[in-house]
């Protein structure tokens, strides 16, 4: 097994191109023109004020060499240290404009991501899994903040110095100019061979530390599953290998690194080196004076600071582009198909000729047609991996159906408003989430204008008493630093809020699940009590639910087999009744 196979490629969340990657970046500066002009601004008159010193010094010398006068070398000394000066407090506050530009360029970042996040389909978030989204708004929004905030900056600060500082020694001479930028092919070779690769390596390790996030957080969140089945030695296995992939591709970068690093520092001394001897020979043959071969080696000894600027980001910003890459594939993913408007005329649910595929593509239901009656109690039952769990999310509007309709009050359920759709139907399964926070908190997510009085009446309809018996009853803190509840209370919880919620219609796909026999069937008959008169679509192994329900409807390899009340299909001794007997430890009945 690779450790890509925890998610397939089909199930993964998009990476942008390098064209929609620079146009993410225009349009960001773009929405923050004046602070980028400024920036661009400031920085050339820092680098201009930069040139002013070794131009200065060169004809210091030169003035010297002809017996010019000390008063003319003082005012020339006073010239430099303004203009150095003027260069450090302009080059400050361009840095400081940059900053200002980056955080806030990074704040619009971290809005679409969570915009962008929250459009996209749950489905498709539950495939690609949390480890990657989880990485994509924390470790890559990070490396793009960052780099916006120092890097971007200081790298456009360094390249005008550079420009700035090349054109001032072709002015002073062309022939040295050329020596100069010839002297700097070394640099070019070197980082041109780091950048066909960076990008790509930088890609795969960001792609491997969102599969480790993922398998890591899959081990944590299914401890108690790996407990109960001995899966230590696998999972251990599994994140062995995610660990040692992860590895593996930073040391790929690490390797780049230590490539380009050294060759650019021996590259420094060439282009000075270069002009020096043949500055020298052309000063012995006349054509250039000595302050000219002194400006442009100092010239050209100044390109070691804006280019060892720029070379110590070039990774970062390498990093920081497969970051900024992944953030805005975001931009990329599937969206919510659109929505109706229309309110449903009534309560009544349809399946129609409904078949639904993964990315597989291979059919896991069948042409399904079934009909929920308003106020129905319906318990859906059958072997594992016979389309239970499918059937009660496109019910929910979580997948859409690839062939078919699944519609309530004659509306498409997966094209409602996220609110309407939350007054319709509410499903509530094994997985739920307490946030850190108190007990009052966590239920009004739910019903946020709920009174104490209706909190306390949804935790009793769920046999939440526990709540009695905690010394700051509704105000108890939970989580890590408070007070730290098992999966039975936790779902609990999870199902006062779907009292507090109070939709016409409820599929609970193995919804109590956690909680011991006793505990779960009053869970159930408290929430039937307090639904009454609403839909109930109940997906459990437990079939003393389906002795509760309705009716009954059986589901085998994806097809909808029986449908009738209980006593119906015990009678018809179908696989029904062969279920039921089986779960009662009694032979099924011999055939008349």
């Amino acid at each position: 097994m690779t450790v890509a196979s925890e998610t397939p490629a089909s199930a993964r969340l998009p990476v942008a191109d390098p064209p929609q990657v620079r146009r993410a970046a225009l349009r960001l500066i773009r929405q923050d023109r004046r602070a980028f002009a400024a920036m661009i601004v400031l920085t050339g008159l820092a680098a201009a004020a930069g040139l002013v010193g070794p131009w200065l010094l060169g004809r210091v010398i030169n003035t010297v060499r002809a017996g010019g006068a000390a008063d003319a070398v003082d005012r020339y000394a006073l010239t430099i240290l303004v203009c150095a000066l003027a260069q450090l407090l302009l080059a400050r506050y361009a840095r400081l404009v940059g900053h200002r530009f980056g955080e806030r360029t990074s704040a619009r970042i971290r809005e679409q991501l969570v915009d962008r996040a929250l459009a996209l389909p749950a489905s498709v978030v539950e495939r690609a899994g949390t480890g990657d989204l989880t990485a994509r708004g924390t470790t890559d929004v990070t490396a793009v903040g960052r780099t916006l905030r120092d890097a971007g900056p200081e790298v456009f600060i360094a390249t005008v110095q550079v420009l700035f500082i090349l054109g001032a020694v072709f002015v002073l001479d062309p022939l040295l100019g050329a020596c100069g930028v010839l002297g700097l092919l070394g640099i070019w070779f070197a980082t041109r061979w780091y950048l066909r690769r960076a990008h790509t390596a930088y890609l795969a390790e960001g792609e491997a530390t969102s599969a480790l996030a993922e398998v890591l957080a899959a081990t944590a969140s299914g401890a108690r599953t790996v407990e109960a089945f001995s899966l230590q030695r696998r999972r251990v296995a599994a994140c062995q290998e995610a660990i040692e992939h992860s590895r593996g591709t930073r040391t790929r970068t690490l390797f780049l690194r230590s490539v380009l690093f050294p060759s650019v520092d021996v590259s420094y001394v060439i282009p000075v080196v270069a002009v020096l001897l043949i500055g020298g020979a052309l000063y012995d043959a006349g054509a250039v004076s000595l302050g000219t071969v002194v400006a442009c080696a100092l010239y050209l000894r100044q390109l070691s600071q804006p280019l060892g600027a720029i070379l110590l980001w070039v990774e970062q910003l390498q990093s920081s582009g497969a970051s900024f890459a992944r953030v805005e594939g975001l931009a990329d993913g599937p969206r919510a198909p659109a929505l109706t408007g229309r309110a449903p005329a009534d309560e009544r649910i349809e399946v129609a000729g409904v078949r639904y595929a993964y990315d597989d593509g291979r059919d896991v239901l069948h042409g399904v047609d079934l009909t929920v009656r308003p106020g129905e109690r319906l318990a859906v039952v059958g072997p594992s991996g016979a389309g239970k769990s499918t059937l009660g999310r496109l019910l929910a509007g979580i997948d859409r159906p690839r062939t078919g309709t699944v519609t309530v009050g004659q509306v498409p359920i997966a094209r409602l408003d996220p609110d309407e759709l939350r007054r319709q139907v509410v499903l509530v399964t094994q997985e739920h989430h307490i946030f850190v926070d108190t007990v009052r908190d966590n239920l009004l997510i739910a019903a946020p204008a709920a009174t104490d009085e209706e909190l306390r009446a949804a935790l009793d309809a769920v046999g939440a008493d526990w709540i009695d018996e905690l010394s700051d009853g509704l105000d108890t803190a939970l989580g890590a630093d408070g007070l730290r509840i098992d999966g039975a209370r936790s779902q609990q919880l999870a199902l006062a809020r779907v009292v507090l919620a109070d939709p016409h219609t409820l599929i609970l796909d193995e919804a109590t699940a956690l909680l011991d026999p006793a505990t779960a069937r009053h869970a159930e008959r408290a929430l039937a009590a307090v639904l009454e008169g609403r839909t109930v679509i109940a997906i459990a192994h437990r079939l003393h639910t389906a002795r509760d329900a309705d009716r009954v409807a059986v589901m085998a390899d994806g097809r909808l087999t029986e449908l009738g009340t209980h006593d119906e299909l015990v009678a018809r001794g179908g696989a029904y009744a062969a279920l039921w007997h089986s779960w009662h430890g009694e032979p099924p009945p011999s055939p008349r």
